[in-house]
């Protein structure tokens, strides 16, 4: 029987950001959003990776795949760190977290130059989910994200970890993607199309790596 599945939506998004995934799933899932990941924040939540892992512990009630989306991977790995005993995989789509292109100005530039593949259509998805989350409190979890160093979080995680990426995403370039998959002992794969939202734009690749995780029998 297969581990149940957690989503986690990236930043300022929200369940829909995970719709063109779960219509390919079989294993029971559900999303799980958080402050500044499919939820606004209050003035004095702290939004921080490692205390949004701690809220992401709490709601989940069994041993079950944690499926992060960009800078939600940050969130999910913490989870795995701090409660082992509730992961039984990672799937890891589109990471970011690399301290050494962490300014704002790169970010930007990166941001902009995956943007380019991506349909058009997709602005018209994303744009009700960033209301909803509101940007003061995308701009919070953002600046919080952009300090934590993924690198060294991931290396403490014991479960297995698949991290995927598509080719035109330069947020979470192959170099990147490879070396987390080094750092965990875990596997790398990069999708022929796509950028940085694999989870809508590569909907039945996405289904089928999470599905191969839920079936991997549990590390001892």
């Amino acid at each position: 029987m297969n581990a149940p599945v957690v989503l986690v939506p990236g930043l300022g998004l929200g369940p829909e950001s995970y719709a063109k995934t779960v219509e390919h799933l079989i294993t029971p899932h559900h999303v799980v959003t958080l402050p500044g990941y499919g939820e606004p924040a209050g003035a004095r939540e702290d939004l921080h990776p490692r205390a949004l892992g701690v809220a992401l512990a709490d709601k989940i009630r069994e041993r079950s795949v944690l499926v992060g989306h960009s800078a939600s991977c940050q969130i999910v790995v913490e989870t795995a760190v701090i409660n082992p005993e509730l992961v039984h995989a990672l799937v890891l789509a589109a990471p970011t977290g690399d301290i050494r292109m962490s300014s704002w100005l790169d970010r930007a530039v990166r941001l902009l130059g995956s943007a380019v593949p991506e349909s058009p259509r997709l602005i018209r998805v994303v744009t009700p989910q960033y209301a909803r989350t509101t940007l003061s409190t995308i701009a919070r979890a953002g600046e919080a994200a952009r300090h934590h160093d993924l690198a060294a979080v991931i290396t403490r995680v014991k479960a297995p970890v698949v991290i995927v990426r598509c080719k035109h995403d330069l947020l979470s370039p192959a170099d990147w993607v490879q070396k987390l998959a080094e750092l965990s002992h875990g596997e790398a794969r990069t999708l022929d199309t796509g950028s940085h939202m694999p989870v809508l734009t590569n909907g039945p690749e996405m289904a089928a790596l999470i599905e191969r995780a839920a079936a991997v029998p549990p590390t001892t």
